[in-house]
C-alpha cells in the first residue's frame, strides 16, 4: 500500500509575498487589466498584504522576547531617518 508524502502547507516567505504584492500593484498601477481580472489580482494582494502583516508580526514578538531574555527590557520603536519622506507620499 502506497502511503502520500506528507505535505505541509507553508506560507511562503515574506520576501516572496513582498515580491508578488509589489508586482500586483504595479499590474494594477498600469490600469490595463480587465476588470474581473484586477478585482481577482486586488483579492489576491489583500491575501498577501494579510501574509506579510503576519510575517512582520511574527518577527517582531521574536526580537521582543529575544531582548527580553537578555535583559533589555526597554524596547523602543524603530525610527527610520525615512520615515518623514513617507509621510508626503
Amino acid at each position: 500500500m502506497k502511503t502520500k508524502p506528507q505535505t505541509t502547507e507553508k506560507l511562503p516567505d515574506f520576501e516572496q509575498s513582498l515580491a508578488e504584492l509589489e508586482a500586483l500593484v504595479t499590474r494594477l498601477e498600469e490600469g490595463d487589466v480587465p476588470l474581473e481580472e484586477a478585482l481577482k489580482t486586488f483579492e489576491r494582494g489583500v491575501a498577501l498584504t494579510r501574509q506579510c502583516q503576519t510575517a512582520l508580526r511574527t518577527a517582531q514578538q521574536k526580537v521582543e522576547i529575544l531582548l527580553t531574555r537578555n535583559g533589555d527590557e526597554s524596547i523602543e520603536p524603530f525610527a527610520d531617518s525615512d520615515d518623514s519622506d513617507d509621510a508626503g507620499r
